[in-house]
């Protein structure tokens, strides 16, 4: 492939923009967002998302901020349609929100998609049909003539579907698909047409979205097209210009920036770029993109593990550990010179100014991360090693994040001594972190569970504080709910794991809970062991509480001169 010259593909065409505007402008205000997490995200899932999952991640997106939200297809899919159906039935959607539903220029989509929304207050019907010679040509077999009839025919059938439905205020998305493989004189002629049909004017807004539906060119292509349609759109003070770009190229970020340069107003998107292909646009990046350029996003990314923690539950997607801002490493240096300029660029910091540290684009601190991987962490081999010791000889696997943290427990300690790690000295330190009770903070003596009515779970525990016992109450959806609610702390358990240690009658089950406590940021594990693997859960469950209660204490006298104020 490399010797011989490439002529299966061709170059995307320039566009004649000579006097482009976008390059000299800078960005100073946050996008209408719309997070398509619900459609166009759990379409690309190896299995989509169930009815329970689908409301956790809607829940989510409501308690991050985004005030639009694309929450199915439902003329496609009964699962869809009953989902939509039960967020305007049982009213739960926030009175600032508003829902977007896609469908297919089909009459028959499109009045089972009015239906789907019958009775919701506000509403955004999202139209779209394929535009770019190839897809006019090989899938559809219209001419230019042909496609535009077809767009006016199915935005007027959808607008007397809707004006009969005056309860609910009803918006027309359009988007001409392959918008960026489209010639810009048939996208304007499609986009006029919609605009033509539904009667844009005052109060009656239209989005006009442009979608990089297959990424085929760079982004300063992408820029071009979208402040050509900007200049050219019209009335264009009733229109939001609005953006959808994919990541085929891996150039989706980039292309959404420009785009929002030339003259758009609004992305698309979903919260870590999952999608079909490579995916859609990663919102995530954009808003901390545009955070670390002292712009706020309006999107609450505080407690950026939380997140990640949601999304991955509910799309079944891992999050890449290099994943920008939200990776489990990316604010972890492994390399010695990047450590030693981040421990110089802390001791000079000033905490009332501008934030200006090393190799760090952004405070973890803002994110809701801590600094405890950033300050000091093993090499990689050295994470791995303590990892496969563990594993090899004491049949304990810690989840990633875990590794991480423990890895800077090692760190110190090896730092101290001066000396080799053995594995020995590796599982007595494991278990003086994460399974003794340290003073003055709660330890589990005993506990006795027993069942409610229904699925409920009622709990006693017997903990000792410095010589004290005292029997704690508590009630919950299983045993670990249940100690949560006995122990009275506003604790947040984000994930769960358990496993055997070894095999036969004296193997133990291992339990390891991640959690949080409010007002404290970061996360951090609680590990039981015990041949009862209630039992095990339940210590975990102390472990985790212990060692946050010893931390926000510690933090009563700070280690780093840094302070970072949090994402409102």
């Amino acid at each position: 492939m490399i010797d011989q010259p490439c002529r299966k593909y061709q170059a995307a065409a320039p566009i004649a923009l000579a006097d482009r505007r976008w390059p000299a402008n800078t960005l100073t205000r946050a996008p209408v967002w719309l997070s398509t997490d619900l459609r166009d995200g759990n379409q690309a899932l190896f299995e989509p998302m169930n009815g329970a999952r689908k409301m956790k991640l809607f829940q989510e997106l409501v308690r991050i901020g985004f005030k639009e939200i694309e929450v199915g297809f439902p003329a496609a899919s009964q699962t869809d349609f009953d989902f939509v159906r039960r967020l305007i039935d049982e009213d739960l959607v926030p009175e600032d929100v508003t829902l977007m539903v896609m469908t297919q220029s089909r009459s028959d989509l499109i009045e089972r998609t009015v239906q789907a929304l019958q009775g919701a207050p506000r509403a955004i019907v999202h139209l779209y049909n394929a535009t770019a010679p190839v897809w006019r040509r090989v899938v559809f077999g219209m001419n230019v003539t042909q496609m535009l009839a077809f767009v006016e025919d199915h935005v007027a059938h959808l607008k007397r579907l809707t004006d009969a439905r005056p309860e609910t205020r009803w918006t027309l998305q359009y988007s001409p698909e392959t918008f960026n493989a489209t010639e810009l004189e048939v996208s304007l002629k499609a986009c006029q047409t919609a605009l033509a049909a539904w009667g844009v004017g005052p109060g009656r807004e239209v989005i006009i979205n442009l979608p990089t539906t297959v990424e085929n060119a760079t982004p300063n292509r992408f820029a071009d097209q979208v402040e050509w349609m900007h200049r050219h759109l019209a009335p264009r003070e009733h229109i939001v210009l609005s953006v959808h770009p994919h990541n085929d190229r891996g150039t989706g970020v980039a292309a959404a920036e420009l785009a929002l340069l030339a003259g758009a107003q609004r992305v698309e998107g979903c919260l870590f770029g999952n999608g079909e292909r490579c995916g859609n646009l990663d919102l995530v990046t954009v808003a901390l993109n545009l955070y670390t350029q002292g712009v706020h996003p309006g999107l609450d990314f505080s407690d950026i593990n939380a997140v990640a923690r949601v999304a991955e539950e509910c799309t079944g997607l891992p999050i890449h550990p290099r994943h920008p801002y939200a990776g489990d490493l990316v604010f972890t240096s492994f390399s010695g010179s990047h450590q030693d300029a981040i421990k110089k660029g802390f001791a000079v910091h000033d905490p009332e100014g501008q934030w200006q540290i090393p190799y760090l684009p952004i405070d973890p601190a803002d994110l809701g991360r801590t600094y405890d991987s950033v300050i000091r962490v093993n090499s990689q081999s050295g994470k791995g090693g303590i990892a496969f010791l563990l594993e090899r000889d004491q049949g304990v696997v810690m989840p990633r994040r875990m590794q991480v943290e423990f890895s800077a427990v090692v760190q110190r300690a090896t730092d101290a001594s001066e000396t080799e790690m053995t594995g020995d000295a590796l599982w007595a330190l494991f278990q003086a972190t994460y399974l003794r009770q340290p003073q003055g903070v709660p330890g589990l003596v005993t506990y006795h569970a027993h069942r409610l009515a229904g699925d409920g779970r009622g709990i006693e525990i017997d903990v000792a504080i410095d010589g004290t016992r005292l029997t704690l109450q508590g009630q919950g959806s299983g045993p670990i709910d249940a100690a949560v609610d006995a122990l009275g702390l506003p604790l947040s358990v984000h994930a769960y794991e358990e496993r055997a240690t070894g095999t036969g009658a004296g193997a133990q089950a291992l339990a390891i809970v991640e959690a949080s406590l409010h007002g404290l940021p970061g996360a951090t594990f609680g590990v039981g062991l015990h041949h009862n693997i209630v039992t095990a859960s339940v210590q975990a469950v102390v472990g985790v509480a212990n060692r946050l209660l010893q931390r926000r204490h510690a933090q009563a006298r700070p280690v780093h001169p840094a302070r970072a104020t949090a994402m409102v």
